[in-house]
């Protein structure tokens, strides 16, 4: 049965991968896309990019707006089209262009685009080094941006961020804006962030493009390029100096073949927002290209008249800061919190209140009133009780734990702790993500984890020191067997001169007993707690004494010795066993330690990991590697004496 699902599940991640990596069939690159919507008082505008090789019935073009049907007319772009056109061309002028020729080619390349642009459209030139310059303003004047291109030099640097901002705030905010990108290299800017520009091309809704020169083996470059031309609803361009002029040519092939489609808008309609579809009539099929657009330059709306004075000075635009400050302080106060819940440690009685206790005086008007917090906490505590109320086996399941690591904790208390520490790791890896939401939930699942990580690694921490204890309390009990006390009277001692963990849990021992519980029974509980396998041996032992006679005190004292050569024993393969050790620990936190870092630092670099199916795919490969080395490490380096 085993083997029959593992064969199913690796016949699903190969089909899965079989999917991934197989080109799709259909139109591809050469699917119509909308470039630009608006509206005006006219109507609206749609401009539309069509392939080079479709021949469209611009007579039998459609159009519908949010499922509505539009009244739509189809012409082609040329000098009269009604709606602006401007590209900005951002051209990377940093040192490293001067190598394999880059330079002479990309001026090649604009000179090509300059010719090959449809005379109706603006072209602007940015240029970035360690300087940003708008070297020319949008204009048609296809002269004056040669001579700027033929001017161009080389310098330090590549501020690439800032001079795609200073590329888009050149685009101007009237009808379609692309930027077309230029570049060898990363930013070598440390003031402006890629989340920055990313947001700055969302909101201004340009496009952008991007011309790649030779990037392979720059993984953080790529990845960068890439957040860049998606959030321009673009795309990434691999060209070398050489089919760098193809490269940009396609792009003035572009805007070329465009259709303006107008239509007047619906009866009612006022949405800034809508989903716009366009139908493309042609010999091989209809073409269908469609887009969830902002509506730009809509029809003003008559507002109602304000009864009170208008005055922008007002207003106040809450900081960035104020966003995280208000996680911060959220997971301080629920920090805060936890604290309260953890149980102040008992003071010892006055001989005035051993006094006042035996009379029975205390809580008749003489108690001290509960913190005002206090009331607030035990509703919390009462709310926990009743989930575990409603779940026993989760509630014995924390019994366990928690006596099994010496808190003082009830299940209550911690199940509301354990709570309060998963939303404050939720709250923290917000704030430490900068409001990334995978950073959060990574955060989330370690916070959900830590609390059972503590309780293993203190239950374990209790075992070793009842362990190590536990030959000297052998070697205890059977002193005091040899001065002719009883059993009982030799845990008695233990309990006064032994010490924790032993001595609380033979005090438990002796309360159990004088409650009917079987001496050995009650050492059989301790053992179980503790997972004890030496002290369920001396279990047997006593069990075996009281059955059948003997020296209990010589006994105890040879298992004693065996105790303490098998702790020796157990020293020396710990000893050889810890550079193993280290280094397991160490390849197993590293990688995902740097996920979580690169996750923070350079969020856009990870992102295709979560974001892509491939990367999915790699994620989940890596994890079960991972798993299996973990797996196999620790069974190397576990060594049972």
């Amino acid at each position: 049965m085993t083997r029959r699902v593992l064969a199913a599940v690796f016949a699903a991640l190969l089909a899965a991968l079989v999917v991934l990596l197989t080109p799709s069939t259909g139109w591809a690159d050469d699917e119509p896309s909308i470039a630009h919507v608006e509206a005006t008082d006219d109507g609206l505008r749609v401009l539309v990019s069509v392939p080079a090789d479709a021949d469209v019935d611009l007579g039998g073009v459609t159009g519908t707006l949010d499922g509505d049907e539009l009244d739509a007319t189809a012409t082609s772009t040329g000098t009269d089209t009604t709606v602006e056109r401007t590209t900005i061309l951002a051209i990377d002028t940093s040192d490293s262009m001067a190598q394999h020729g880059r330079f002479d080619a990309a001026k090649a390349a604009a000179q090509t685009f300059l010719d090959s642009v449809p005379d109706d459209v603006e072209v602007g030139i940015v240029t970035f080094d360690g300087e940003v310059r708008t070297a020319l303003a949008p204009t048609t004047d296809r002269d004056a941006a040669q001579q700027v291109v033929d001017g161009l030099e080389l310098s330090k640097g590549t501020l690439l961020y800032d001079g795609i901002l200073a590329a888009v705030d050149a685009a101007g905010d009237a009808g379609q804006r692309s930027v077309l990108v230029l570049s060898d290299g990363a930013d070598t800017g440390k003031e402006t962030t890629l989340d920055h520009v990313t947001t700055e091309i969302d909101d201004t809704a340009t496009l952008v493009d991007v011309v790649s020169l030779d990037q392979a083996g720059k993984p953080k470059a790529v990845a960068a390029l890439d957040a860049l031309a998606e959030a321009g609803q673009g795309q990434v361009i691999e060209s070398t100096g050489s089919a760098l002029a193809d490269a940009f040519a396609a792009e003035a092939e572009v805007l070329a073949h465009q259709i303006l489609v107008t239509a007047p808008l619906p009866a009612g309609f006022d949405a800034t927002e809508a989903t716009v579809a366009i139908t493309l009539p042609t010999a091989g099929g209809d073409l269908v290209a469609h887009a969830f657009a902002k509506i730009q330059d809509a029809a003003d709306t008559p507002a109602a008249p304000s009864l009170e004075p208008v005055n922008p000075d007002d207003g106040w635009d809450v900081p960035v800061g104020a966003f995280y400050a208000g996680i911060l302080i959220f997971g301080v106060g629920l920090v805060t919190a936890a604290v309260l819940l953890v149980p102040r440690k008992a003071q010892p009685m006055t001989i005035a209140e051993r006094v006042t206790a035996y009379t029975g005086t205390v809580g008749r008007g003489h108690e001290e009133p509960k913190a005002a917090s206090e009331p607030m906490l035990d509703q919390a505590k009462a709310a926990a009780a009743g989930v575990l109320d409603r779940n026993k086996d989760l509630e014995a399941k924390l019994a366990v734990r928690l006596t099994a690591a010496g808190s003082g904790f009830k299940p209550s208390e911690w199940l509301l702790l354990h709570v309060g520490v998963v939303i404050a790791s939720g709250m923290f890896g917000l704030l430490l993500g900068r409001g990334n939401i995978v950073v959060g939930l990574l955060f989330l699942g370690i916070g959900f984890f830590l609390p059972k990580l503590y309780l293993r690694f203190m239950a374990g921490r209790r075992r070793k020191a009842f362990n190590t204890a536990l030959p000297e309390t052998l070697q205890l009990m059977a002193g005091s067997l040899s001065a002719g006390m009883s059993l009982a009277q030799a845990v008695d001692t233990i309990t006064r001169e032994g010490q924790d963990p032993i001595a609380s849990e033979f005090k438990r021992v002796l309360v159990e007993n004088r409650i009917g519980v079987a001496l050995e029974d009650a050492f059989e509980g301790v053992a179980t707690r503790f997972d004890s396998k030496d002290f369920a041996w001396v279990v047997m032992a006593i069990r075996i004494q009281r059955q059948v006679g003997g020296n209990l005190a010589e006994l105890l004292t040879t298992v004693a010795a065996t105790m303490r050569e098998r702790q020796y024993l157990r020293r020396q393969v710990d000893s050889l066993a810890a550079e193993g050790k280290l280094s397991a620990w160490i390849l197993t936190g590293l990688p995902p330690g740097v996920f979580v870092w690169v996750m923070i630092t350079q969020p856009g670099y990870m992102a295709p990991l979560y974001t892509e199916g491939l990367g999915l795919l790699i994620l989940a490969g890596a994890v079960a590697w991972l798993s299996l080395g973990v797996f196999w490490m620790s069974r190397l380096t576990k060594v049972e004496v």
